[in-house]
């Protein structure tokens, strides 16, 4: 597979250029892309919906009549969940909604992630970003050169400060170092770019991220 290659600055470098044939092999795996991602999306609910119960509810310890005798139904407190203001049958309760997904496979969903943004050619190479400082106006002139439209990830070798501080205030922008975006970040975008140093080693996509 190939990709565009570009300057630090936005030129166009010329022809395409090879992708590393152990992450871009043009293997998608859609049922493993959707199980990842799901877990992903479910990862970010917070789950602290919380419903009182007759054990936690405040009050009721008192019957409210007495048992026989008055005609009416018998009732040992007025917390029951048959009453208004009393506790919730069955009412959500906090819990964790994040499934555990093995590492392999958050791998395998990664190199699916970016073989299908490989494949609609919505991944570009470009130099490393060379920057004595934050710019985010360098930053907006580099989207604007490589006609960036949407949402864009940058995959940058290692972390880097001042390119993460450049795009952090530019809406729809991601930067990210290799190896830790996560399946979704990569969907999520709708072009990836990726500094080329990233991919000198073999380019292993690690994935660690939940």
């Amino acid at each position: 597979m190939k990709a565009k290659a570009y300057t630090a600055t936005g030129a166009a470098r010329g022809d395409s250029v090879s992708l590393p044939a152990d992450v871009f092999d043009g293997t998608v795996n859609e049922s493993v892309l959707h199980q990842v991602v799901t877990a992903l999306l479910a990862h970010r609910r917070q789950g602290t919906h919380s419903t009182k119960t007759r054990q936690t509810i405040r009050g009721g310890g008192a019957k409210p009549w007495r048992q026989k005798g008055t005609g009416r139904a018998r009732a040992g407190s007025s917390r029951s969940p048959l009453w208004r203001g009393g506790a919730v049958t069955f009412g959500p309760q906090p819990r964790d909604y994040a499934p555990q997904i093995p590492r392999k496979l958050k791998r395998l969903a990664i190199r699916s992630a970016l073989n299908a943004r490989a494949a609609d050619g919505a991944v570009i190479l470009v130099e490393p970003f060379e920057l004595d400082g934050p710019s985010t106006k360098s930053m907006v002139a580099f989207l604007q050169a490589v006609e960036a439209g949407g949402n864009v990830i940058v995959l940058t070798d290692g972390a880097k400060r001042d390119v993460y501080l450049s795009g952090r205030n530019v809406p729809g922008l991601l930067v990210r170092p290799w190896g830790e975006a996560s399946a979704y970040d990569i969907l999520w975008a709708d072009l990836v770019v990726i500094e080329e140093a990233a991919l000198g080693n073999g380019g292993t996509a690690s994935g660690e991220e939940a």
